[in-house]
Parts: structure tokens; C-alpha cells; sequence
């Protein structure tokens, strides 16, 4: 802030004989404050041997040199870091981008949710099936962040039965270590080794050793231990608070959505608006509420969504209160009202985005969408697109899709926000990016959108002909 607004009183002297005006330079001066203040970001995202990838991948938000939208795309945590707000993946049905999204899923559970005892495996944990080698092989992620300002590294080498390596490093400039994990897989027990700098007595280290179990990340003991560590609370608290479960087109955000603004933690006039200049013409939002009797047929139902101890609760007390949202429309100078199931299923798919967007806008937070495009129109997808570029300062979001028409919009898109995933001959996945391109592909004045359909970029199905020799197959 100070060496800012040193800036600013050398530069006062210099804007007479400059062309730029007292005004735009108040609104850089003021851009530039906005962008230092991001505290919370993903740097770049690699996996190895997860599912349909085999070979190492990495999603990086770095920014090219280029300047191209640079006051909605690029915030900077550090001096030396220019991070992109968002990133597209395109790729045909099957190619890997939603597993991309899933691994990332995958690190955020592996954390903030750790098993709780030593004799259960990661079911979920699926290798690449392409080959022997990769079936007997590890699963591997790094990932690079920021957290309260400071850059930190997180690696992790894993199979179905327990963590093999862990290492994490922080970066005040230089790389140093705050912790590496190995595990004796005979024994099955933990070794830590902790940084020189890592201020944390002898009893202290012991306590999380033991409470690492073989199947537990340091980061997830840490969790279940009574012990004060500032460098492994700041990337816990960016696991837990800033990268969101991913969404996908089955994900029901409606019930979640509304509890935060039922909780006034979602700004409900905010998400009035945005459904307004979405064109839904829908003028408020009531959360009706009405007290039920409980039947048995209702325990019931409620015995498969509810703890038992929430469900015997409720039995005792003979009563329910269920809680319904309405949508107030306001058409031709009169006001209907909706209940949520008469509402399209558009609608509820954007309310929930507002939401989203609501959060995002608010609060520095990294959220992972699968299918974009689920149940929106085009133009609802760019609204959305610019809404979230041109107001947020600094969460960041990572979306699949399909939308290709996406592509023709230069105003929205930068070419390092372009990502494209695409099978190889074994099955698996490879993922590159738009930037990668040198000009003899595309160039500044050519269509990316043609570029992609006609295969030039790849990352498209592999279509035969559709002729089916219908008769001779019935003999």
C-alpha cells in the first residue's frame, strides 16, 4: 500500500505532461490496490495416474506477458504473480475434463475429510486401467497456492491403501520446507520431517506423528490434533474455506442456496437483481414456511436423508416445519406468484448461479463447475461470464463445456484461459492450453471458434459415418 501511493505522489508530477487524465489514473491507482489484495488463489493444479490420466497434467492460472483484458482477468497476489480469474476447458464426451475437476475434488476431500481409522482404503482412488504398469502404479497431485498472501507448495503420492510421500513447502521468497512425510508401508507407520524454520517443540511433533496415520495427509492429523501451526492452518483454511466441492448438472444447490439466504449470508437483494437483468422477471423471493404433523410415511423418508438421532428428535416432537421458496413475478404491470416446482428448470439452474455468483463476488473463494452450460441458454452463459469478470476482484472459477460458440466472443475470453483436453492413442487424457499455439495455428486475427470446429486445435470426437447397414445386420 505505501510503496502504491509513493507511486502515486511521484507520478502526480508527471501527469501534466502525460495525456493520461487525473481520472483514469485514480481508477488504475485504485485497480492496482484491488488486485494486491487477493490473499486466497490457486497458482496451478498437476495430477498423475488418476482414472483416464496417466501421464502428468497440469491446469496452471498463471498469466501469459499478455495484456488482453487484463483489468477483469488478472489479480496478483504477490509482486511476481499474475493469476487468471478463470479457466475454460473444452474437450469431446469422455476426454478427461471433468476429471480434472474430480482429482481437485479428490485433495479437497483427502484433507478436509480424513478416514477415520487405518483399516479403510480409498475406494474411490481409481488408477489408470490402460496399462499393467499404471494399475500397480501411484496416484500423484501437486498443487500450488496462495494462502493469506503466501505461496505454498503441497504434494502427495498415494495408492488405494495409504499415503506413500507428502511434502509441503511455503515460499517467503524462497522455496523452504515446513514438512516431508513418508510412510513405512510394512509397518504402517508415519515419519515426518519438519523444516529448520518450523517453530513446533519436540511433544508438539510427536503428538501429530502419531496421530498421522498411514492413510491420513499430516494436513488431515493436524485436523484432529490440539496443536496452533500457522503454515499448516493456512492451507487447511484454503482447503476447507476457499476451494468449493465441485458442481455438476446433478449437484442440488437449491436446498444450500437458499439456507444462506434464508441466513442472510447469500445478499437476497444482489440475487434479485441479477435475475432481473437476466430477463427472468421475477420481482422477489418468499421462503414460505409451514408447520407439519409427522406421519410415519414422513419418518420414513426422513430416515434415509437425516441422522437418527435429528429423525428420533423430530418423531418426539411430532411436528415439522418444512420450508418452501416462492418466486414473485412481476408481468404485464401484475404480480403471480410461483412455487418452486412450477418454476423451469432454467431458472432454478440460474438462481442457484446468482448464488454462486453472490459468493463469489463477496468473498475470495475457488469454485470448479462441470457442464457450464447445463439447462442455460447461450446468452445466459455469457451474462453470467461477464458478470463474474467484470465485478469480482478475486475468486477464481474453473468450468468444462461444450458452449463452443463460447469461443467466437473475443471480449470474454483470453487465449490462457483456453483449455482444451483431448484423448491419446492409449485412452488417456492430455491437456494443453490455447497459448500453447505458436502463430502459424492462430493468429491474432483468426477465428478460434472455426479453428476449433474444423479439428485445427483438436480436442474434438473422432465421428465416423453414420450409415448402418440395417438389413444385413438382421441376417
Amino acid at each position: 500500500m505505501a510503496t502504491c501511493l509513493l507511486r502515486f505522489h511521484n507520478n502526480m508530477k508527471k501527469i501534466k505532461n502525460k495525456s493520461l487524465t487525473y481520472k483514469n489514473f485514480i481508477y488504475k491507482l485504485t485497480r492496482k490496490l484491488q488486485i494486491l489484495g487477493a490473499n486466497f488463489m490457486i497458482i496451478k493444479f498437476s495430477v498423475k495416474n488418476f482414472k483416464v490420466i496417466k501421464d502428468e497434467i497440469t491446469l496452471s492460472f498463471e498469466a501469459t506477458k499478455s495484456d488482453e483484458l487484463e483489468e477483469y482477468y488478472i489479480a496478483t497476489p504477490t509482486p511476481k504473480l499474475r493469476l487468471l480469474k478463470l479457466a475454460i476447458i473444452y474437450g469431446p464426451n469422455a476426454s478427461g475434463k471433468t476429471t480434472i475437476l474430480e482429482a481437485l475434488n479428490f485433495l479437497r476431500n483427502l484433507v478436509v475429510k480424513p478416514l477415520p481409522d487405518k483399516t479403510v482404503q480409498f475406494d474411490n482412488l481409481k488408477p489408470f486401467l490402460g496399462n499393467e504398469e499404471s494399475k500397480k502404479s501411484n496416484t500423484s497431485f501437486k498443487l500450488e497456492i496462495v494462502s493469506k498472501g503466501t505461496k505454498y507448495l503441497y504434494e502427495v503420492e498415494l495408492n488405494q491403501k495409504a499415503i506413500i510421500k507428502e511434502n509441503l513447502y511455503r515460499y517467503k521468497p524462497k522455496k523452504a520446507l515446513v514438512y516431508a512425510r513418508t510412510t513405512d508401508i510394512d509397518k504402517e507407520l508415519t515419519q515426518i520431517k519438519f523444516g529448520p524454520t518450523i517453530r513446533l517443540d519436540k511433544n508438539s511433533k510427536t503428538i501429530l506423528i502419531y496421530n498421522t496415520l498411514w492413510n491420513n495427509t499430516v494436513l488431515g492429523a493436524y485436523l484432529k490434533t490440539n496443536l496452533a501451526l500457522k503454515e499448516l492452518q493456512d492451507v487447511i483454511n484454503w482447503f476447507k474455506n476457499k476451494l468449493k466441492p465441485i458442481i455438476t448438472p446433478r449437484t442440488e444447490l437449491f436446498p444450500f442456496i437458499s439456507d444462506k439466504l434464508e441466513e442472510e449470508r447469500i445478499d437476497k437483494t444482489r440475487i434479485i437483481k441479477l435475475l432481473k437483468k437476466a430477463d427472468f422477471w421475477i420481482n422477489n423471493i418468499v421462503i414460505n414456511k409451514e408447520t407439519e404433523k409427522v406421519t410415519d410415511k414422513t419418518l420414513e423418508k426422513l430416515k434415509i436423508i437425516l441422522p437418527e438421532k435429528d429423525v428420533k428428535q423430530i418423531e418426539k416432537q411430532g411436528k415439522i416445519t418444512i420450508k418452501g421458496l416462492l418466486f414473485e413475478h412481476f408481468v404485464n404491470n401484475q404480480e403471480f406468484i410461483l412455487p418452486l416446482k412450477e418454476e423451469s428448470a432454467g431458472t432454478k439452474r440460474y438462481y442457484e448461479f446468482c448464488g454462486i455468483l453472490d459468493m463469489m463476488l463477496n468473498n475470495e473463494i475457488i469454485v470448479p463447475i462441470d457442464e457450464l452450460e447445463s439447462s442455460l441458454h447461450p446468452d445466459l452463459i455469457k451474462h453470467f461470464l461477464l458478470t463474474f469478470l467484470k465485478n469480482n476482484k478475486n475468486s477464481q472459477l474453473i468450468a468444462t463445456t461444450h458452449y463452443r460458440e463460447l469461443l467466437m466472443e473475443k471480449d470474454i475470453l483470453r487465449k490462457d484461459a483456453i483449455w482444451f483436453t483431448e484423448r491419446k492413442k492409449d485412452g488417456s487424457t492430455d491437456l494443453y492450453s490455447l497459448a500453447d499455439f505458436d502463430t502459424s495455428k492462430i493468429r491474432k486475427t483468426s477465428s478460434i471458434y472455426n479453428a476449433y470446429k474444423i479439428g485445427k486445435l483438436g480436442a474434438v470426437p473422432n465421428l465416423k459415418d453414420f450409415y448402418l447397414d440395417i438389413e444385413n445386420e438382421k441376417n
